[in-house]
């Protein structure tokens, strides 16, 4: 391993540069530093073209991540090595992450080593699709986001706004400026700053499906060290309450791998397992529990939280859970006879004539007569409508996590009069690729709420990844009540939220199906169970209760 290569990658970029320059970063002769020059192309690190006579310029080009290369390498010497042996890497020309990085694996070699670990056992039945903030659209991925990463703030089912990252801010009209806590580390070990928490934010309001939802931000800014400020010209009711969602999460990129700042890391992920570690540097509480593991089983295996002590004799408890609710989305732009208002109307009335049995689709879900905002929604009934003509069968999507549901419906549709075609989509296109929503006429939508109804029912309305944002855009009246969110003070949304649901009602765009509930298994020795983000045990408080034999 060669300091002066280190050196050189870390103090020169690829571009042109003088021979001269370059003996003067590795504080060799020329004649010195052509020779090493020389060694590394010969061994595949770089590139060199030297520009011919006195003063002309040279291009370098870097074949390979030197700091990525020697980092790993370290890593494994300070492992194996003892330490007054490995102790002399750290004085090599690390960037400063890297170098906290591999302190934090050099101090782990000192100190107390736990022998025993307290580890919840959950069973899944389909690996993780991300673990990517920006791209957490799916619950499991969201609770898995929740977990590792944390956000500015954080927003309570009431709407209450909370610390996290940050421990203070000051609104104005036009702008709020956040005030970080010090010292907060990433799983790689490395400072957070406020530089970091920009490049986030920038990252997310300029990512596609947030961009609208963003749009009122005009700029984040760093005016002072761990002071952050966001500005909206025109008034904007709902920033602070977006920053607590899981898609604005904190994070940083190194190498293609990503670190949060959670209370949990990720040790393993794969199609077989995912492992949360407790991370020990974190700026919270430290989590009771040791390790999460997530074993992938069967589909036909019940989903059970589990110790790692846990025996097949040992008793389980149920705890109920919510897991949101169910809707069918009708695709009013689309040029087929969808987007006659009498097609959707009579759907709809057949919908809600028969939504009554469809606990016999599955028994785990329950008839929603109401809409999507519980406590505040109203039964409502729909009038008899005439059978239309169809010219052409209506083409239904299919998912395999709605298939019964969704079959439920077609037989329902089919046995009323409407032609049915069905198009099967997989899990991760229905979420990822929206084309394949916007080409059928119409589906079965299913989603958990976030902690705080209210907001997540716009969010809901806004966010890139819904079924319903193309339709909220492009239908005027539902674009108008789009803007009046963010002139409406927050306090006033429920009944904005309902006078949204109402349209969706009335316009037959969205018709309400079921509740979803589900018994989730827990052994007996696990301790302090909350159920939290959509519907997810709280990973942080949990406990083991260790057997303790009788003396």
């Amino acid at each position: 391993m060669d300091k002066h290569l280190l050196t050189l990658w870390s103090s020169v970029p690829s571009g042109n540069i003088k021979q001269k320059k370059l003996a003067d970063v590795l504080s060799l002769s020329t004649k010195q530093t052509a020779r090493y020059i020389q060694k590394w192309s010969t061994e595949g690190w770089l590139t060199f073209n030297s520009g011919l006579g006195r003063g002309n310029v040279s291009t370098l080009l870097w074949l390979k991540n030197v700091e990525a290369v020697f980092e790993e390498h370290v890593t494994k010497l300070i492992d194996e090595e003892p330490v007054e042996l490995s102790s002399k890497y750290l004085l090599l020309d690390w960037s400063t992450d890297c170098k906290q990085r591999l302190m934090n694996t050099f101090h782990s070699k000192f100190g107390y080593l736990q022998t025993t670990n307290d580890k919840l056992v959950v069973r899944r039945k389909y690996p993780f699709l991300t673990i990517h903030p920006l791209k957490a659209a799916d619950v499991n991925s969201a609770n898995l986001v929740a977990n590792i990463f944390n956000r500015l703030v954080a927003v309570d089912e009431k709407g209450i706004v909370l610390p996290e990252l940050a421990h203070s801010w000051d609104i104005t009209p036009t702008k709020i400026r956040f005030y970080l806590k010090k010292d907060i580390r990433f799983h790689d070990g490395s400072i957070l700053t406020a530089e970091d928490v920009v490049i986030c934010l920038n990252k997310l309001r300029s990512y596609p499906q947030f961009q609208d939802l963003w749009a009122p931000v005009k700029s984040i800014s760093v005016p002072a060290p761990l002071v952050i400020d966001i500005c909206f010209p025109s008034r904007c009711s709902y920033c602070l309450h977006m920053l607590g969602t899981m898609n604005a999460s904190i994070y940083k990129e190194n190498n293609g791998d990503i670190f949060g700042t959670g209370c949990f890391y990720v040790q393993d992920n794969n199609d077989l397992k995912t492992t949360l570690v407790a991370f020990k540097d974190y700026f919270g509480e430290r989590p009771l529990l040791d390790l999460v593991e997530f074993v992938q089983v069967p589909h036909n295996f019940e989903v059970v939280y589990s110790s790692s002590t846990q025996t097949k004799d040992r008793p389980t408890f149920q705890v109920e859970s919510d897991s949101g609710f169910g809707v069918v989305i009708m695709n009013s732009f689309r040029n087929t006879p969808i987007r006659r208002k009498e097609i959707r109307d009579y759907v709809h009335y057949v919908i809600a004539k028969h939504r009554h049995e469809i606990s016999k689709s599955d028994a785990r879900i329950l008839p929603n007569h109401q809409g999507c905002l519980i406590g505040q929604s109203q039964t409502y009934v729909t009038q008899e409508v005439k059978r239309p003509d169809f010219s052409v069968p209506l083409i239904l999507k299919i998912v395999n996590y709605t298939e019964k549901t969704t079959m439920w419906i077609k037989d329902v549709l089919e046995k009323e009069g409407i032609p049915i075609e069905v198009k099967w989509v997989s899990f991760m296109d229905t979420i990822y690729d929206d084309t394949d929503n916007l080409h059928v006429d119409l589906f079965i939508h299913g989603e958990i709420f976030d902690l705080n109804q209210n907001f997540s029912f716009f969010h809901f309305l806004k966010n890139g990844y819904s079924p319903l944002a193309t339709i909220m855009k492009i239908d005027k009246t539902l674009s108008r009540y789009l803007t009046d969110y963010a002139l409406t003070p927050f306090d006033d949304w429920s009944s904005l939220n309902l006078k949204v649901e109402k349209a969706l009602l009335e316009n037959s765009i969205m018709i309400p199906l079921y509740y979803a509930k589900r018994q989730i298994p827990f052994s007996a020795d696990l301790m302090n169970i909350n159920i939290k983000h959509f519907g997810y045990v709280d990973f942080s408080k949990l406990w083991v209760q260790p057997n303790i034999e009788p003396t």
